[in-house]
């Protein structure tokens, strides 16, 4: 029996050794496996340049240049619009895609976050979760994470994402990171903690680095990078790019009809004189940015705001029209210039009313205003007042264009694929309908639409007038027919807002009944017209049909559609559109691959991204697209395109001057703890005045000082107070809190409203309850008013009050005097700016013990509080501090003993006396429940006006007071 047990012992040991041994060999494979991929991996690791010259990327020189100078150093990228940062930034974001990196890109808008993702692989691009958990689950997961930056910096500050894993952060839309903003708290937060990963920032916007005091140095703090990369147009490398691909390029100067130019001269002229006036009025105000020529420009609402917002208070009324009128008066040239004559004719009707002209700054009552009302109806009616609209000056062209050049040149070859690019999305129906129905048709049906009316129509219109209703019935039943010439904007399509704000200026009447789309495919019916040797097309004819593959803008079945009919497309396009934004000139470019581009308007945006694409499809010069520009020579639109390309190299030279003077320090990247000694540190000791006083200098043993912390609503994250709280280096702890937005001791709750919200407020009665809470949980309530930091801050007198506004400020004065009458405790504190309240947040906390997170979460909820003993019933209780002899010290022992509201009115005097512990208020007490009140004698003239009604309206009325008196008299007896 041993040695059978040996015998099983020694093959037992041996069973093990082979396990141990298999064990062994497959961890050494296992090793070796690992060994070999992470070999392989590391010769998969290239450098950027050898990144760049993988046969797949396809970069112009500059994109290179950009691609290089930001993969080997932090930086600010600031380059030209249309120039597209976006093909660089594509392949950097390729280039650390892998699930070992952690990349969050921040403040991009949403066409720019689904154009990123559509170039990614899907592997690597991770949706943001909803909830905390999920999303630290997919933090670890690494790859690319487009995340908006409030939730960024709640899980920042709640430590929900590994701050040191994250391999660096990319900022989009530079130009809008300001100091207190969310994006450079997220960023701030990022580097205290991480000092090895990257920030890179993107911008395309040079003209926003001019405005204010040292944009360019502020914004680069604030991302805290220390190089600069500047990419104007007029750099050597981008010429060297895009010169030797150049389209071919065609300007074709149309003429402006007597009447707009005349309409345009006077329209100058006007805001000539209110310019001239304004400055007149206003000699001690800086007015340099208040130009005619700004006047006319895009940006030129946001230049009046920048220039006179700080001030707006200090204006008179008539300076305030007069700014008002220029809007109005840039809407009428943009109407004259791009509109048709009968939709510029009834938005000149709306300013000759006489409503408007007892509200204008006075410009209707000028010559030229009666000059301009007079030539905008002469271009819808004739001589003999018959309806006769003149034609769009580039509706002529166009047509020659498409019917003869272009149909001409291509002859031969494969049907023409026609771009046509318009400013807005109203321009873009506007010609759609055009092309669709011929000019005459359209402007009938705008006169309908804007009820002007038509009356006798001229000879020309006559067949119109019979036809039309005929060509309304034909554009509703024929939107399916694949051979319609007349077909109108489908009803079911949705509305698409312009982005552009011409539209938007003019879009109060138009948006009631007409939808804009941003796209439209034609094509050409009767393609035999191109081959008549026709000096002028007939502008009645509608040569163009829609195409009805592009109901859901697919381009693709659209393209094949129109190739299968031999017949030429075009298609109508915005510069930008709401869904891609400016991507979407570049997608349809790809998708399209058009022969010819007209420029029905000038966008120097759009021109840049025609030479980009050109560049990258390097085709020889006679396949390369011919770019038409149909321009009015000579006028505000040709200024208007002038001005902003001067604007743009103006600020691109501001910016290289800039940097060329910058003073860059050494730790302004962060990456070394003294980018952060400039916040305040509270470790630190007490300063040499403060030491000298304890024992001659001599140190006290103490322990390390805690940092300050303040308890913050994560709802009150969509405003700037907490990253200025932050940067005043307090603790910031978010947190959902249902009693006031900020705890700053156990004692002090503060509730912030802005100017808006307020009003709001107070006007639903939701402060009044906010008010009660924080009265009842917290010793020292606090509602803070705060103003906006861009605007004016003024406490103004009932005598500076203006007619617009009296009432409603002296209601809202009165409404806050109740509220601190109802809350004795409460303090209001008035605030200028963000800046100031985190000033004031800070002083009040010196030498105070930090609030309890738990126990601020807990008050309010539906829980009781630990430690909390309320043993009545909370109604009660603010009831009675309300009746007269109650106050806070006595309240507690009347809850105790008082029993009920009905036991308490059955007390003698005396009861209640000893029960508030002061004969006195148990008089005022039981007086207030059993004695009915005469008025006072300064209320005698209110109440023998109480006695006088009563006499009108009954001998019953007001005999309780009688009663009352009498009652009073016996028990005085």
């Amino acid at each position: 029996m041993s040695e059978t047990a040996a015998e099983k012992t020694a093959d037992a040991d041996a069973d093990a050794g082979k396990e141990q041994s298999q064990e062994t060999n497959t961890s050494k494979l296992l090793e070796t496996d690992e060994a070999v991929r992470e070999d392989d991996e590391l010769a998969n690791i290239v450098t950027a340049e050898e990144y760049l010259m993988s046969k797949d990327i396809v970069l112009l020189e500059y994109e290179k240049q950009m691609f290089l100078d930001l993969v080997h150093a932090d930086g600010l990228l600031v380059c030209a619009k249309g120039l597209s940062y976006e093909r660089a930034l594509v392949h950097i974001l390729k280039a650390y895609s892998d699930a070992g990196n952690l990349i969050l890109i921040i403040n991009g808008s949403d066409w720019e976050e689904q154009y990123y993702k559509s170039k990614m692989e899907a592997k690597y691009v991770h949706e943001v979760a909803n909830t905390a958990t999920e999303r630290e689950r997919v933090y670890l997961e690494g790859g690319l994470q487009f995340i908006s930056t409030r939730i960024l910096v709640v899980d920042l500050l709640k430590q929900r994402i590994p701050i040191e894993l994250i391999t660096g952060i990319v900022v989009l839309r530079a130009h809008t990171i300001i100091e207190s903003c969310q994006e450079a708290f997220a960023l701030r937060l990022y580097r205290q903690r991480n000092k090895t990963g990257f920030v890179k920032a993107f911008s395309n916007s040079p003209e926003a680095f001019t405005i204010g005091y040292s944009h360019i140095e502020r914004t680069m703090r604030n991302l805290f990078v220390k190089q600069l990369y500047i990419w104007p147009r007029f750099h050597a490398t981008v010429r060297g790019a895009l010169k030797p691909w150049q389209a071919q390029t065609i300007e074709l100067h149309v003429p402006l009809s007597q009447h707009m130019t005349s309409i345009q001269t006077h329209i100058l002229d006007i805001m000539n004189f209110l310019v001239r006036e304004i400055k007149r009025i206003n000699r001690n105000v800086d007015m340099e940015a208040v130009t005619v020529e700004n006047c006319v420009t895009k940006k030129f609402h946001k230049i009046l705001q920048a220039q006179l917002d700080c001030i707006w208070h200090q204006l008179n009324s008539q300076t305030k029209l007069i700014v008002a009128d220029l809007k109005i008066l840039r809407s009428l040239m943009i109407s004259t210039m791009y509109h048709d004559a009968v939709s510029a004719y009834a938005l000149m009707k709306r300013y000759r009313s006489t409503e408007y002209a007892l509200s204008n700054s006075g410009w209707t009552l000028l010559d030229a205003a009666e000059q301009v009302f007079k030539l905008s109806k002469q271009r819808v009616y004739n001589g003999q007042q018959e309806f006769e609209p003149e034609p769009c000056p580039k509706w002529q062209a166009l047509t020659e264009l498409l019917t003869q050049d272009i149909s001409h040149k291509s002859h031969g070859q494969e049907q023409p694929k026609v771009l046509i690019l318009c400013q807005d999305a109203r321009t873009c129906y506007q010609l759609k309908q055009y092309l669709t129905q011929g000019g005459p048709r359209f402007l009938l049906q705008q006169a309908l639409h804007h009820e002007v009316p038509v009356g006798n129509l001229s000879d020309s219109y006559a067949r119109e007038s019979q036809s039309i209703a005929a060509g309304t019935a034909a554009a509703t039943s024929k939107v399916d027919h694949p051979n319609s010439g007349a077909a109108a904007v489908e009803a079911s399509q949705p509305a698409a807002a312009g982005i552009d704000e011409l539209a938007q200026l003019l879009s109060e009447t138009d948006a009631e009944a007409q939808h804009f789309e941003e796209s439209y495919m034609l094509t050409m019916s009767q393609p035999s017209l191109s081959q008549e040797k026709q000096p002028k097309a007939d502008p009645n004819t509608s040569i163009f049909e829609t195409i009805p593959e592009l109901e859901q803008f697919d381009v693709t079945a659209a393209l094949e559609a129109a190739a299968h009919r031999k017949q030429p497309y075009v298609c109508l396009q915005t510069f930008k559109t709401e869904r891609e934004g400016s991507m979407a000139l570049e997608h349809i470019l790809e998708k399209l691959q058009p022969h010819h581009v007209v420029m029905y308007n000038t966008n120097v945006t759009a021109i840049r991204q025609l030479e980009v694409f050109e560049a990258h499809r390097c085709l020889p010069p006679a396949e390369r697209m011919k770019v038409y520009f149909l321009i009015h020579a000579r006028t505000v639109e040709e200024q208007s395109y002038l001005t902003s390309l001067r604007r743009e190299k103006a600020a691109f030279e501001l910016i290289i001057e800039t940097k060329s003077k910058m003073v860059v320090p050494e730790y302004q990247d962060g990456k070394t703890d003294e980018a952060f000694v400039l916040y305040k540190s509270y470790d630190d000791e007490p300063g040499d005045n403060a030491q000298s006083r304890q024992a001659g200098g001599q140190k006290q043993p103490q322990g390390q000082k805690e940092t300050p912390k303040v308890i913050v609503d994560m709802r009150e994250f969509r405003s700037d107070l907490p990253c200025l709280i932050h940067k005043r280096g307090l603790e910031v702890l978010p947190l959902t809190i249902s009693i006031g937005d900020y705890i700053l001791t156990p004692e002090v709750c503060v509730e912030r409203k802005s100017i808006s919200d307020l009003i709001g407020s107070l006007n639903s009665g939701r402060l009044y309850n906010q008010c009660v809470q924080m009265q009842r949980h917290y010793a020292k309530p606090i509602l803070l008013i705060e103003f906006d930091q861009n605007k004016p801050f003024h406490l103004q007198g009932k005598f500076m009050l203006s007619q617009q506004t009296a009432a409603t400020n002296a209601d809202i004065v009165q409404k806050l005097q109740l509220l601190t009458l109802h809350f004795p405790r409460l303090r209001l504190i008035w605030s200028p700016s963000p800046y100031a309240t985190a000033q004031l947040f800070e002083e009040l906390k010196l030498g105070k013990p930090e609030p309890d997170p738990c126990l601020a979460v807990a008050l309010g909820s539906e829980e009781p509080v630990a430690g909390e003993q309320l043993q009545y019933n909370s109604g009660i209780h603010d009831f009675l501090l309300r009746l007269p002899g109650v106050h806070t010290r006595n309240v507690h022992g009347l809850l105790r003993k008082g029993g009920s509201l009905r036991q308490l009115l059955l007390r003698t005097q005396t009861e209640l006396s000893e029960m508030l512990q002061s004969q006195e208020c148990g008089k005022l007490l039981y007086d207030i429940l059993h004695v009915a009140h005469l008025p006072e004698k300064d209320e005698v003239a209110g109440s023998t006006a109480l006695l006088a009604a009563g006499k009108q309206f009954g001998a019953g009325s007001h005999n309780r007071f009688r009663k009352a008196a009498v009652e009073a008299r016996r028990g005085r007896r």
